[in-house]
């Protein structure tokens, strides 16, 4: 075994270890002088020198190991503050009349007989933040690009509609409609930034907690991939998020950090409000977290901007030549000090500065009041504004901005730094009077003393709305805005679907391979080929899409700087500058992320991208669930393929990848059109579709998921009666029973139809069965339908009833009717109350586990022996055949001994 110093690596804690002394007595000589500092001036001088000699050694370009984290004080000095271009009166005034009205919006919303709720102390604090952005910062969509894109801190909406009825574009109705979105339509105004509720006003929904930092991470990115592919010129384009310091918990939040400093994502600005506030109460009452976050930012590649303190801190850190203010503000933890935001000048004085007479001689000259005002640097104008210049100047990096900040900040002494801040939403008439005077409004008493409290203008020709619109005029338009340019894209005719149309031929190929194909030729389009844009993680070559790298290569903005393992192979991994796939490793978040970001661009930049996420479909909306409910949210459009799907195809990997209930969660999102097809030319024509919806003429704001399968079978070609309508309503037949006494129906999805049609031949050949066999080619769609034509029925039960589809499609078949599929049975007994006759389905429900798929198909019972039991089953109770025959079915097959089971096809990845 290795000793201790052979397995040390050459950096410790950032400093040398094994790196030999070439020069021993010059080293003596700096580490005398550094003892000579400590033992003569004290360990702050000496700390102190410490840093300025890293500050000049970096200066110098000598490459010195990063800090994990500096001192508690504001990262800029104050003489390198830049000038501040705004009136800072005027500013003031704006932001006044923005915070009264939001917490008066919200406390409104709570009047006797509506009691909606809302959130008044995270606009509250992070208020200066954002509008030192509005007036200074965030770009608007006027000059025809995609300008900013802004992810607005969910619980900080009220502040973002306060500011708009300033502006005039949002009605004092409409702000009196808050949260009451179809009571009081058209005027209602969403919770929280939903895109979907409000098109034309949000661009990002991000109140599902840390979806917003992991969104706007790969916004950035897909700004630079749509650059360098050249689809748009989006090098103006900066991408803010507004983030909470309790939001920085959810793994999403710091989850890709590394992603964006690896490309040096320099066109993104995390700002994150450091109130110190989680929803009910500290975020580290013993700890700091702006030093936490700065040591997770930095260490992953991050340039930090720390802002912590306001000016009035200023004369006081100037004196602090010993650094004992810097210690004690070091050392002072966040409860400490979200209690010093609670309590009076006099506290302060006593129990920050009074335990050290440097301290107390600091304050000697100030008044308990000037201490009470000692502020937090997310409040200043002028901080905050050099922050962000100093983050839209740093380049190679993206930055992240700390801000401390107090929760419920100007709300008064019930709401300002409480724990249970986040949860107050209603102002009393005492809280609204000293609110008015914090705020220096001329609202008179009696206003707020009868009735509702009135929401503020300050008059349409005023100074200060004059000088909103004159800032938003400069910054091109106002935000947030949603403008959707994008025109419909020309598509493709039939002929790039002829391949898949043909059929494998005696070739067995995977519905996986079968799509792959597809896109390949779509790919080949001269009109939407480069509109494409193919998402994996980690798992191309599993997909079968490895064919896709030398010629549409994987996108990395640093092109390939090394020789690839496999390089002189056919199929060579290629990475480029102007790569079409995304590669973005193991990361199902992440892939999501940029299908998003990729399905929302015809919105966000006016061009559109047809994004084609492939992963394993047991990884998918299981994994990634919330994630889809933004997409749906943010009005992305893109293809889903939940590839090795089903439970019982990919059973040598067992439990874990064993997907039987996917098609069953994608039913919840009303945004997802789902398919579990079973045949080329099925995928071909559902595919065509949904072009057509997503980016086609009266295009729709939906997005695609198709479930297909790594089991090769062949597939047949496109019959000359194929059923279009069919298979895209859900419901097309197959293969008519021929022969048999007795009829019956056998619907089947996906990998199951191969095993429905060897059911149907064996129930002519040894049972007299005629069964017809139809591909369900989405059981949700056809549910769907159903539903809507039922809703449809009960509001109108005047006019004549309509008939659900799939009642159509199966109103003169014969015989029972048997659902089968490689999924729990919950998925195709969706439709079961709509089916006319008897209807029984077969499923995989329970765990998966590892085996032969022969095996697992006997066990779960949804082979194809085990079909023509269930047939058999409804014909005994429909007395068409005498119960006696299941015995000697079951016998016959050896249905109980899961070992007597064929094993099945083997191997197979895509």
């Amino acid at each position: 075994m290795a000793s201790g110093s052979d397995r040390n690596p050459i950096i410790i804690g950032g400093l040398p270890s094994q790196v030999p002394d070439f020069d021993p007595e010059e080293t003596q000589e700096w580490l005398d002088s550094l003892d000579a500092a400590v033992d003569e001036r004290g360990r702050e001088r000496a700390r102190y020198l410490m840093l300025r000699l890293i500050e000049r050694a970096r200066e110098k370009r000598v490459a010195v190991p990063e800090m994990r984290s500096t001192d508690y004080v504001n990262t800029i000095a104050t003489k390198d503050e830049p000038f501040f271009p705004g009136n800072e009166e005027i500013e003031r005034k704006v932001l006044n009349a923005t915070r009264w009205n939001a917490a008066v919006m919200v406390s409104r919303a709570q009047r006797p007989g509506i009691g909606v709720g809302g959130h008044i102390a995270t606009f509250a604090s992070s208020a200066s933040l954002y509008d030192v952005g509005f007036n200074h910062f965030f770009r608007g969509k006027d000059e025809g690009d995609g300008g900013d894109q802004i992810f607005f801190q969910g619980h900080a909406s009220p502040g973002v509609y306060a500011r708009a009825f300033l502006l005039d574009r949002l009605s004092e109705a409409q702000l009196d409609a808050f949260r009451q979105e179809k009571s009081k339509a058209p005027n209602g105004l969403s919770s929280y930034p939903h895109p979907r509720l409000m098109p034309d006003f949000w661009e990002f929904p991000t109140v599902s907690m840390g979806l917003g930092p992991l969104g706007a991470i790969y916004q950035a990115r897909m700004n630079r991939y749509m650059e360098a592919r050249g689809i748009a010129d989006t090098s103006k384009s900066h991408v803010w998020a507004y983030l909470g310091d309790g939001e920085m918990d959810e793994p999403e939040s710091l989850g890709q950090l590394s992603i964006a400093a690896r490309e040096g994502l320099d066109n993104l600005t995390f700002v994150v409000n450091c109130n110190l506030q989680r929803l009910d109460g500290p975020v580290r009452g013993n700890g700091k977290i702006m030093q936490e976050l700065e040591s997770q930012f930095r260490g992953a590649g991050w340039n930090v901007i720390k802002l912590v303190w306001d000016r009035s801190w200023d004369p006081l850190l100037a004196q602090d030549r010993d650094g004992i203010l810097v210690n004690k503000l070091n050392s002072t933890p966040d409860g400490q000090f979200q209690t010093y935001a609670t309590e009076t000048g006099a506290y302060i004085r006593q129990h920050f500065f009074g335990d050290d007479q440097r301290l107390r001689a600091m304050v000697e000259n100030m008044t308990d009041d000037q201490i009470l005002h000692l502020g937090r640097g997310g409040h200043d104008h002028k901080k905050i504004y050099a922050a962000y210049a100093a983050a839209k100047a740093h380049k190679g990096q993206p930055t992240v901005i700390l801000a401390q900040t107090v929760k419920g900040w100007t709300l008064g002494p019930n709401f300002e730094g409480r724990n249970a801040t986040h949860q107050m939403k209603k102002l009393t008439v005492a809280d609204l009077k000293g609110f008015r005077d914090r705020l220096h409004l001329p609202i008179p008493d009696k206003d707020l003393e009868d009735g509702l409290p009135p929401y503020y203008h300050p008059g349409r020709n005023s100074e200060e709305i004059q000088y909103m619109h004159d800032r938003r005029k400069g910054l091109g338009g106002y935000v947030p805005t949603r403008l959707v340019r994008a025109k419909p894209l020309a598509l493709p005719d039939d002929k790039a679907y002829a391949g898949a149309k043909k059929g494998s031929g005696q070739q067995k190929i995977a519905t996986t391979m079968a799509f792959v194909r597809v896109l390949k030729d779509l790919m080949r389009d001269k009109e939407i080929g480069k509109r494409f844009v193919p998402i994996a993680p980690d798992e191309y070559r599993t997909f079968g899409m490895d064919a896709f790298f030398p010629s549409a290569k994987i996108y990395n903005p640093l092109g390939q700087q090394y020789e690839s393992v496999d390089r002189e192979l056919l199929l060579a991994y290629k990475e480029s500058p102007t790569g079409q796939m995304l590669h973005d490793g193991i990361t199902e978040a992440g892939c999501t992320a940029s299908l998003i970001a990729a399905g929302s661009a015809y919105a966000t930049h006016g061009e559109p991208l047809i994004p084609v996420y492939v992963f394993y479909s047991m990884f998918g909306f299981q994994r990634t669930g919330d994630q889809f409910w933004q997409m749906a949210d943010q009005l992305a459009r893109g293809f889903v393929l939940g590839a090795t799907a089903g439970r019982t195809t990919l059973t040598g990997e067992g439990l874990q990848h064993a997907d039987g209930h996917s098609q069953l969660l994608a039913s919840t999102n009303p945004a997802c059109v789902a398919y579990d097809p079973a045949y080329g030319y099925e995928i071909a024509h559902i595919v065509k579709d949904g072009l057509r919806r997503m980016y086609g003429e009266n295009s729709e704001d939906i997005f695609y998921y198709l479930t297909v399968y790594n089991e090769p079978i062949q597939h047949p070609a496109e019959p000359a009666d194929v059923d279009v309508e069919g298979i895209l309503k859900g419901l097309h037949r197959i293969k008519p029973g021929e022969k048999g006494e007795h009829a019956a129906q056998i619907l089947a999805s996906g990998v199951a139809v191969p095993w429905a049609v060897e059911a149907q031949q064996i129930l002519a050949d040894e049972w007299n069965v005629k069964a017809d066999v139809w591909s369900a080619t989405s059981w949700n769609e056809l549910r769907r339908d159903a539903v809507e034509i039922e809703e449809h029925n009960l509001l109108h039960p005047e006019e004549e009833q309509r008939v659900p589809y799939v009642t159509q499609k199966l109103q003169g078949a014969e015989g029972p009717t048997l659902a089968v599929s490689d999924w729990m049975r919950a998925v195709p007994d969706q439709i079961a109350r709509w089916v006319p006759g008897t209807y029984q389905s077969l499923g995989a429900d329970g765990f998966g586990f590892a085996d032969t798929r022969g095996a697992a198909r006997r066990f779960f019972h949804i082979d194809a022996q085990s079909i023509v039991l269930g047939v058999l089953t409804e014909l005994a109770k429909e007395g068409k055949v005498d119960r006696s025959l299941l015995k000697q079915a079951i016998d016959r097959y050896q249905l109980l001994d899961v070992s007597a089971a064929d094993a099945g096809e083997a191997g197979g990845d895509a």
